[in-house]
Parts: structure tokens; C-alpha cells; sequence
């Protein structure tokens, strides 16, 4: 029999949780035994156990499954579980591997589900159904289950390479029973249930077929085996399509010393990937030096030339909306490299670096303590790391560029560094972002006072902050980009309130909602975008922005609500910080760095416009203090 350990894990990498021959799996389903080795591996794995919740979907659908393995009498097919998608935080559910009826090596992706009913939904991917945590919007399981199989075909050799491996997907919801215009049937999904059908429990016989003549002929671990062992890495064609459609994006443009730096950087990457040492590229800039320009531009390269290559953000809005332009797969979080192996790709392109943690997420925490930084070094042969230290508005991030200088030095790289100094936003005005600087006491610059008649860019300073929307609609009316945005000084009410989103930003008459919440459900995203697309869609004017919704994206002009976390003390002649006015969710105001924090939260807002920036304080002497800055 294939050898389990050597199944479970590939030169240093776990690949799934449970592995062997079907006629083993259906004896351990017999014997109540699946859920306890899956809860073992789990824990070997992650260091500590699943949650109940899990254990129990473990044992109700694999017992389903089983049962149908025992009807197709199947024998020697391979079986693996909870299989880990490199790079990614996803497992799928089940994936099961023999030969064809034309004796080709074949697998199919089986994803389990104990739905008993759903609900329609707005969205275009999505159905409404009752988890463990209430009702939820969740990805249709033929999309999902068809995005696992697509991942395969992209990224495996084996799937796409001269002699392929076919593969196929499905979905087995064991507990449900179709409805008269059921939603999963809907006329929407016609397109995605016709490469990756849905089974439901009176469909046993349907779903026993569609497995036997795909697998019928055995021979499963040896398949298994192949995939397991694979190179992974993208396919050429799909390299060359991901290029191509970044490099049709105009706003990808790049521009003087954005230039120098590309052909620097790309330059080290070309020789660094030949290199048996790794290598580490710091690129530090400021707000509007295009760092995020030169890393888009770094990716659609690297692909054309056959590098693989991904871009990596620790920002949820900013790489759900990166990952609307080109294929999502190349777009990931700074946490999916918890588990990665060593050189698994070429280069990563770590743009807003001084995001990173000292470590992943729990979730994905790894029991030997590496840091995130080194996760990703080890992950790749080239790392490039985009910097700006003033950036840095959580406790937990770490990422400055001595951090990573010293965390690469002590892995032995090769450093490089650069350093951007254009300025590309704020109508280029390199003095308007030092002036911030100087004014907010976190960099001193010889931008002292900013000179209004000297000055391309539209700044201005309002009393009312309903003057101040109104005259960004009127931008907005004139065909340019606005939002407005604000520092953590309102509570959050994170559920519609009578269909609504509660006004918690309230200054005098003057009454906003904050952008929706992660957790806010049954959004009208036409009106109210979820919040990773508060940037981008039309709706996100109606509502306040956050830091976190806000950094690394810029419109043409901002307006910047300064709260009470932050205020201008003319006795002590400077910045003081007001933990007791925060309401960041992140426990921003019980770090001991609290005002330094909230001082580059305010740096980043203000530096968000392209053409103009516009300001009301709810301080007056905070006001005053700026405005003793500014000359006419």
C-alpha cells in the first residue's frame, strides 16, 4: 500500500490531513475512526485540536460519502481529505483518484455539505444558508467547489501538462432535498453547475454514476501520488493572460523614478532567482511613490517571462479589490505562507510591508515561532519588500525596514534596497506630504509652513463638515473620485439598524454611518458596498471610511474628518494622544505607542488625495494649531 507518511506529508510539506486506498477509508469510516485520525492530524499539524463544530461535519459527511464508495465497490481509488491548497489557507473536502474508462489517470474534487436549506441572494456567486453562527452568505458549492478544481488545472504540472491527469468536481449535500425553484438551481448558476453538479440526498444513484465512470478502474494511489508530487506553478498560458490584463490597466503606468527602481529591482530578481542564496529587496517610499504601481508592473513582467510570482498585501480591502483586476490566485495575505515550503515560488512582491505581524494569524500559526518575515523569505527565492515605516497604525505590525534588514540578515540573504522619493499623488507636491509630516511632529522636514499660492493642490480647511460633502459631491458630480474618510473616534455599530447602517459618526447635525463591517449582514451593495469594495464602488461616498478600508488606495480628492483621538495641546506644545475618544477595534489605544500610531493613521488619510484634500476638526485648537502652519 502507498506509504501513509509519505502521502501525508511531501519533502517537509503536509499536503492533507488522511490519505490511503478507499477500501482503508471505508473501514475507518466502519469503525468510527476517520474523525479521530483527521482531529490528530489537525492537531500534529495546526498545535492544537479542531473545533467541535468540525468534528461533527467530519463525521456526518464522511459517512455519507462512504456509503456512496461502498455502492460504486470501490477498492484501490485513492482518497485524500482535508487537502491542502499550496499557498492558500484552503482545504478541500475530499478529492478521490483512479483511472477513467479509457484507463486515464483521473480525479474528482468532492466537496461535502451538510445543508438542509437555502435562501437567494443578491449577489452573483452566492447563496444564503443556516451555519453553526446563524444564517450566512456562502459561495455557491458548485463555484466553490469548481474554483478548487480550476486551481489544480492552473497551478499543477501534472493537470496540464503533455500526458494531463482529468479532473473533475462535484458536490455532495447529503442532508438536502431540492425544492420547487430551489436557489442552489437557480437560472443564475446554469453556467457553473454544468461544469461542477450539485447531488442532493435523493440523488444517491446520480452521484454513485458520475463517480464510477470517471474512477471505476482503480489504480488510485499511483494517481495520488502524481499529484502529490507535481511542480506547482502556473501554467504559461494563464502567466501570459494575468500579464496581459494588468499591463492594459492605465493606472499601471509607470512613471520617472518609478522606472529607475523597476529596472533596478527586476534586474536583482533575474539574477537573484539563478542565485543559491536567497535574496531580500527593501524598497522604502513614502504615501504616493508608486510603490503599489512598480509591484503590479513587477508581477505582470514576471509572468510573461515564466517567473512565478505572486503579490502579497496585509490588507483584506486591498487585495479583494487587486484581486477584481487579474486572477485572484496571484493576489494572497501575508498569513498564507504559514505553511508554505522552501522556494515554492520564484519571487513575492510584498507591497504595504509595514503591515506584517511578528506572526501569523492564530489560525495559521505554525508550532516552531517563525515570523512572518521569514515565512515569506522561506517561501521564495527573491522576496521584495515595499516599505514606508510611517505606516505602521496597528500593534501588531512590525514591518519596518531595519525589521526586515535584521530578519533577513539573520537568515543569510542577500539585501538590496532602494528608496523612491517622487512624489506621485497630491499633484506631485513632495512639500504638501512633508508639510503633513512636519506638522504632525513625525518627521522633521523643511516644510514648515505650506505655502497656499505656492501650492498645486486643492487644500483647504472647513468649519462644518457637511460644507466639506458637499463641495466633494460637487467633485464627484464633475466626473472625479472622492470619499470621505476619518480616524477611530465614533463607535461602530457593525448590523443595519431598520435596513440601514447607524449613523455613529455624529457631529453636531452632521451624521454618517461608518462603511459596513466585515460582519454586517444583508448589505444592498449597490448602496451600501461590503467593505472591501467601499473604495471602488459608487455607494462608498454615503459612508465614513476607515484607516483600514482606505490604505493603499487614493482618489482624486479626500476629505479627512480629524476626531479627539488626537489633539493639539498648546500648553505642552505638542500632539497628544486621547485613548479614552479611540474605538479602533483593533486595541489600538492600549498600545503603549498609541499616540505615534493614531498621529500615522491621520498621515495616511491625509495623504490619500490625488488633486486635493479637504479637513475638519472637531478640536478648534487642533485647528488653530494647523492653521498657524499655513501661510496665504
Amino acid at each position: 500500500m502507498y506509504d501513509l507518511k509519505y502521502n501525508l506529508i511531501i519533502q517537509g510539506v503536509i499536503m492533507q490531513l488522511y490519505s490511503g486506498s478507499a477500501n482503508i477509508f471505508i473501514q475507518d469510516a466502519k469503525q468510527n475512526q476517520i474523525a479521530y485520525k483527521l482531529k490528530e492530524a489537525y492537531f500534529n499539524h495546526f498545535g492544537f485540536y479542531p473545533s467541535k463544530q468540525e468534528e461533527i461535519s467530519w463525521i456526518n459527511s464522511l459517512r455519507a460519502i462512504k456509503d456512496v464508495f461502498v455502492e460504486c465497490n470501490f477498492k484501490d481509488q485513492g482518497v485524500a481529505l482535508e487537502y491542502f491548497l499550496p499557498s492558500t489557507s484552503l482545504r478541500l473536502d475530499c478529492m478521490v483518484t483512479g483511472k477513467n474508462k479509457a484507463n486515464k489517470d483521473s480525479a474528482i474534487i468532492i466537496e461535502l455539505k451538510q445543508w438542509q436549506s437555502t435562501q437567494r441572494c443578491m449577489s452573483d456567486n452566492e447563496v444564503v444558508t443556516k451555519l453553526s453562527d446563524g444564517l450566512k452568505e456562502v459561495l455557491h458549492p458548485s463555484f466553490q467547489v469548481n474554483r478548487y478544481k480550476e486551481y489544480f488545472q492552473d497551478f499543477y504540472e501534472v493537470f496540464y501538462n503533455d500526458s494531463p491527469i482529468e479532473i473533475k468536481a462535484c458536490s455532495y449535500l447529503h442532508n438536502y432535498q431540492f425544492e420547487d425553484n430551489d436557489p442552489i438551481l437557480d437560472e443564475k448558476f446554469e453556467y457553473i453547475l454544468e461544469k461542477a453538479p450539485v447531488f442532493s440526498l435523493n440523488d444517491f444513484r446520480e452521484i454513485k454514476d458520475f463517480l464510477c465512470d470517471n474512477l471505476s478502474f482503480g489504480e488510485g494511489l499511483t494517481t495520488l501520488q502524481k499529484i502529490n508530487e507535481s511542480k506547482k506553478r502556473p501554467s504559461k498560458k494563464l502567466m501570459d493572460t494575468v500579464s496581459k490584463i494588468i499591463k492594459s490597466k492605465k493606472e499601471y503606468f509607470l512613471l520617472e523614478e518609478q522606472q529607475i527602481v523597476y529596472d533596478k529591482v527586476f534586474e536583482c530578481i533575474k539574477y537573484g532567482v539563478s542565485q543559491n542564496r536567497k535574496q531580500v529587496l527593501i524598497i522604502e517610499g513614502g504615501p504616493g511613490t508608486g510603490k503599489s504601481v512598480i509591484c503590479m508592473n513587477l508581477l505582470a513582467d514576471l509572468l510573461r517571462d515564466n517567473y512565478t510570482a505572486e503579490y502579497v498585501t496585509g490588507s483584506k480591502a486591498f487585495t479583494k479589490t487587486l484581486r477584481k483586476v487579474a486572477d485572484e490566485r496571484f493576489f494572497k495575505y501575508t498569513d498564507n505562507y504559514a505553511n508554505g515550503n522552501n522556494d515554492g515560488v520564484d519571487v513575492l512582491l510584498i507591497d504595504e510591508a509595514h503591515r506584517l505581524r511578528r506572526t501569523s494569524s492564530s489560525f495559521y500559526k505554525r508550532t516552531d515561532g517563525r515570523s512572518q518575515v521569514e515565512e515569506i523569505i522561506t517561501a521564495s527565492s527573491v522576496s521584495v519588500f515595499f516599505v514606508d515605516n510611517n505606516q505602521v497604525v496597528k500593534p501588531n505590525e512590525i514591518g519596518t525596514a531595519s525589521y526586515i534588514e535584521n530578519e533577513a540578515k539573520r537568515l543569510n540573504c542577500i539585501i538590496w534596497k532602494e528608496r523612491l522619493q517622487a512624489q506621485f499623488r497630491c499633484s506631485g507636491n513632495d512639500g504638501f506630504v512633508n508639510w503633513v509630516n512636519n506638522t504632525l511632529d513625525i518627521q522633521r522636514t523643511a516644510n514648515v509652513i505650506l505655502e497656499l499660492n505656492n501650492l498645486d493642490y486643492d487644500f483647504r480647511i472647513f468649519d462644518d463638515p457637511q460644507k466639506m460633502e458637499d463641495e466633494l459631491r460637487l467633485k464627484l458630480s464633475l466626473g472625479y473620485t472622492a470619499r470621505i474618510c476619518a480616524g477611530f473616534a465614533w463607535p461602530w455599530t457593525e448590523q443595519l439598524v431598520g435596513g440601514k447602517l447607524y449613523d455613529d459618526v455624529q457631529i453636531g447635525d452632521y451624521k454618517r454611518p461608518w462603511n459596513a463591517s466585515e460582519q454586517c449582514k444583508g448589505l444592498n451593495h449597490k448602496e451600501i458596498p461590503k467593505q472591501a469594495f467601499w473604495a471602488t464602488q459608487d455607494g462608498g461616498f454615503n459612508q465614513i471610511g476607515c484607516i483600514y478600508t482606505v490604505q493603499g488606495f487614493e482618489f482624486d480628492y479626500v476629505g479627512v474628518i480629524i476626531g479627539k483621538d488626537l489633539m493639539y495641546d498648546f500648553d505642552k506644545q505638542e500632539w497628544v494622544g486621547h485613548p479614552e475618544n479611540c474605538y479602533d477595534a483593533y486595541s489600538l489605544k492600549k498600545s503603549q505607542h498609541y499616540t505615534d500610531m493614531v498621529k500615522n493613521v491621520y498621515r495616511v488619510l491625509l495623504s490619500r488625495g490625488i488633486k486635493g484634500c479637504y479637513v475638519y476638526f472637531c478640536d478648534k485648537d487642533s485647528e488653530k494649531f494647523v492653521k498657524s502652519r499655513i501661510r496665504k
